[in-house]
């Protein structure tokens, strides 16, 4: 805790980053928990939900390349900057969507919200070694994912509650201005070089066929073993990370019937355990060698897997607290040291493809994962949806375990810093 006050205090530059990110997500799970509720209760449909989530989904995969590529060509905080201003506008017209009659306009506006997202996310990933140094690097991105998790936890909890008593609109006109705080804050950096990746001037030929830059990126991704590696074991997580986002739904109101308050608490108890992985990841990550590293991620990503499929069998409401926590403490921990490889690793130039293009794949297999969980929601109960997913993202310590097997976990150079 020390490490990351220590950081907030000096740097000028991740202190206002970090400030922009807690309330622009903390917003973030408001507007999630009130669509998701909103849905339900206009409908009490598990499919519905599962719709939702794709159209969430979908504008992610179609958004992803595109976002990766103009990251490694322009200016990333301006374009941080345009992502936070488009997002306030259309998280402030769901205000005009809480009618029963209008549970169509809550996927076309979840659409827009998430396209204009990537530009940001991965933008924020990807001007991380440029606003810390090499010795804050690891401190930096623990600190931004737990700041993700903290606002996930506080977020669903504090959406859940405001939902219920200053009704959708609440929550929902707060999201809207999380995200004018996030660009102001954003709008305050300041370094030497600028936010624009070196790059030679592009030719014609060049600007008119993006998908040419992407699909270098693609080529550098697979020419990189130990990066195609962190890559699957993604896509192994989102196979039942997808499930999920549908089963806390219809765990938190159906399954125990405590409607929005129950959902929140759910999704607020999966954020603590992703807050003690990532104190432990934080705590860990610059004291393991990388072997250490390896075993310590294998074992987690098993913890994880194993501990979902006890969540979905758990009957008190307590007891599945405590495991889906566990679960996502899991989790936590591999996510953290992954993304710290992945930003000392990746060149500068590549660093806004790669951490897009992860991030575009991961929810394209969640949006399979989602689709199959609302699909089953019609036939089977989610507690069997839920020790199939859990089941499926026990594949991450398998995947990890296979590509050490064929000696693709060798640790490159880091050019990334």
């Amino acid at each position: 805790m020390a490490g990351f006050l220590d950081l907030v205090r000096r740097n000028r530059n991740y202190r206002y980053t970090w400030l922009g990110q807690i309330v622009s997500e903390v917003g973030d799970h408001f507007n999630t928990v009130a669509v998701f509720s909103l849905a339900l209760s206009n409908t009490g449909s598990g499919l519905v939900v599962s719709g939702l989530m794709i159209s969430r989904a979908l504008p992610m995969i179609l958004a992803g390349p595109l976002a990766g590529v103009l990251l490694d060509r322009m200016d990333r905080k301006r374009l941080m900057i345009a992502s936070d201003l488009l997002r306030a506008v259309v998280a402030a017209l769901f205000v005009l969507a809480t009618g029963p009659e209008r549970t169509w306009l809550l996927y076309l506006l979840s659409a827009l919200l998430v396209f204009a997202s990537p530009f940001f996310t991965s933008g924020r990933a990807a001007i991380l070694p440029a606003i810390t140094t090499p010795e804050e690097l690891h401190t930096a991105n623990s600190l931004t994912k737990t700041t993700q998790w903290t606002a996930l936890t506080a977020g669903a909890m504090l959406g859940g509650a405001a939902a219920m008593k200053f009704g959708y609109e609440g929550a929902f006109a707060f999201n809207a201005l999380s995200f004018l705080f996030s660009a102001a804050c954003i709008a305050r950096l300041q370094t030497s070089q600028g936010f624009r990746p070196a790059l030679p001037a592009l030719t014609e030929s060049q600007v008119l066929r993006p998908w040419r830059d992407y699909i270098e990126g693609l080529t550098y991704m697979r020419s990189a073993p130990l990066l195609l590696a962190i890559g699957l074991v993604h896509l192994g997580w989102a196979s039942g990370g997808g499930a999920a986002q549908v089963l806390f739904a219809l765990f938190g109101q159906v399954v125990y019937p405590y409607g929005p308050a129950g959902m929140g608490t759910i999704w607020g108890f999966a954020g603590l355990g992703l807050l003690a992985g990532g104190a432990l990841a934080n705590l860990i990550g610059d004291r393991l060698s990388f072997d250490r590293l390896k075993s310590v991620i294998t074992v987690c990503f098993a913890v994880h897997g194993l501990a979902y499929i006890a969540f979905s069998q758990a009957r008190p409401f307590w007891l599945s607290l405590f495991f889906i926590a566990l679960s996502r403490a899991g989790m936590g921990v591999t996510a953290i040291l992954n993304t710290t490889l992945l930003l000392r690793h990746v060149p500068d130039a590549y660093r806004g493809r790669v951490l897009a293009t992860i991030e575009s794949l991961v929810w394209g297999v969640m949006m399979v994962s989602m689709a199959a969980a609302g699909y089953a929601s019609g036939y089977w109960d989610p507690r069997t949806i839920g020790a199939a997913a859990g089941m499926l993202s026990s594949s991450t310590a398998l995947i990890w375990l296979a590509a050490d097997r064929k000696g693709w976990l060798v640790e490159p150079p880091p050019v990334g810093i």
